[in-house]
């Protein structure tokens, strides 16, 4: 006997051979599909990617074309807003339009089946930025509606001013007019079984705006760890004659490569000595950051990699003993749990979903006073941690047992979990 539940899982961006909420996306539907009859409903743009991963005979995936016309806006919206440094605010500002024909057509196709009750649940995954709205929410009326993780919001820091203008958040005031004027965006919300959040900054956010009770609206943090980073042993406690430190992300200002190397420049010489740092990641930030390490002489100590495949990233993971990250403005950061996994304790900037990965037991986290402030700070955890062999091995054990919990299976089955109470809560208000 059959007893998995029927779930429409809608998934705009799912796609295994991207990174970020693509890559989430399909990690959501891969485990969620283990334990339920899922019907996916994604992106044209996914199917070629899909298809190498999914024997789509076995499983039922749904694809929603756009138009003619939508294809020829994106691609003058993607022109417009990569001049120079890409714009991201603008860029989601200006491409809603494209998420609205994908939102409407989706609704259109599955209302009757919906009203029918032929699915127990509908849960919409991505896009997971707390600004779109969800037609199909107007057909649940009998079964519950499920929504995220979604994450974001999250503001710069006021002491890094500069790096805010850098990235374009002059545009941030788009947000609150999008909200304001997107047809559906506050019924959404409302009309929820279920809102998952996926970071204390965005719940706090989401609840003021649309007063959401504790029943309606749970913390669920959006980033999972793969079971194949668990698969790596690390050496037990040993003194190691070279402390080796990573960096893992886009070379763009929020991320703070920059500060990074200069923290490593603030370091007395014997230290300095007995480190080795690997950057691994592109963007437009890296001819500046190459040139900042020849500035100070640090090109024995420096090593960029470029971009690479994330799976030859775990390589780097596995060879190094301290994780830097000093982005001041991260959502999501799946990096921060990569390292975990593979027991490096992380150093972050406790500014959005990051600094709620790493606890005292984990690594250090830093609080974006100012740039000079977290530069200093950043200096002396690096210190401590390579001075302190013997603290370093116990955050490497604390940080891969505190990650287990992040495991795709894991978060698929308390989704599960989520499904089934929201069906119970649904039922005992319409009976």
């Amino acid at each position: 006997m059959n007893n998995k539940l029927n779930i429409l899982l809608i998934i705009e961006q799912c796609n295994p051979e991207l990174s970020s909420v693509p890559l989430e996306g399909y990690n959501y539907y891969k485990e969620i599909n283990k334990l339920s009859n899922v019907t996916l409903v994604t992106h044209e743009r996914n199917k070629k990617a899909l298809s190498k991963h999914i024997n789509q005979r076995q499983n039922e995936i749904v694809y929603i074309y756009e138009s003619i016309l939508t294809k020829k806006y994106y691609a003058q919206i993607a022109k417009l807003t990569s001049i120079g440094r890409i714009n991201w605010p603008l860029k989601h500002a200006l491409a809603y339009p494209i998420y609205a024909e994908f939102n409407h057509k989706v609704h259109q196709k599955f209302k009757r089946k919906i009203l029918e009750g032929y699915y127990d649940t509908v849960h919409v995954i991505t896009p997971m930025m707390p600004r779109y709205p969800a037609k199909v929410v107007k057909a649940c009326h009998n079964i519950p509606f499920i929504l995220g993780p979604v994450n974001g919001g999250v503001p710069f820091p006021s002491g890094f001013k500069q790096v805010a203008k850098q990235e374009s958040a002059q545009f941030n005031f788009l947000r609150a007019i999008g909200r304001a004027l997107i047809p559906g965006y506050r019924e959404t919300y409302e009309k929820a079984e279920r809102v998952l959040a996926g970071s204390t900054y965005t719940l706090k956010m989401l609840k003021g705006l649309f007063n959401l009770s504790d029943s309606q609206i749970s913390l669920f943090y959006e980033n999972g760890i793969d079971k194949s980073f668990f698969t790596f042993n690390r050496e037990p406690f040993v003194v190691k004659v070279q402390v080796n430190l990573l960096f893992v992300g886009r070379l763009v200002p929020y991320k703070g490569a920059d500060m990074l190397l200069e923290a490593i420049n603030r370091l007395d010489k014997e230290v300095k000595n007995k480190i080795q740092l690997t950057i691994v990641g592109d963007g437009s930030e890296k001819s500046s950051l190459e040139k900042k390490v020849i500035e100070n002489n640090l090109q024995r100590k420096v090593n960029f990699t470029g971009w690479i495949e994330q799976s030859e990233t775990i390589q780097y993971y596995q060879k190094s003993d301290i994780f830097c990250f000093p982005s001041i403005r991260e959502f999501g950061g799946a990096v921060v749990l990569e390292a975990m996994a593979c027991g490096l304790p992380c150093i972050v900037v406790n500014n959005g979903g990051i600094g709620e990965y790493v606890t005292d037991e984990t690594g250090f986290k830093i609080d974006p006073i100012s740039r000079e402030y977290l530069i200093q700070e950043l200096s002396e955890k690096i210190r401590c941690l390579v001075d302190d062999e013997n603290l370093r091995f116990q955050m490497s054990s604390k940080a891969i047992e505190r990650v287990r919990e992040f495991e795709w299976s894991q978060k698929a089955k308390q989704i599960i979990n989520i499904y089934n109470l929201a069906i119970d809560r649904k039922k005992s208000r319409t009976c």
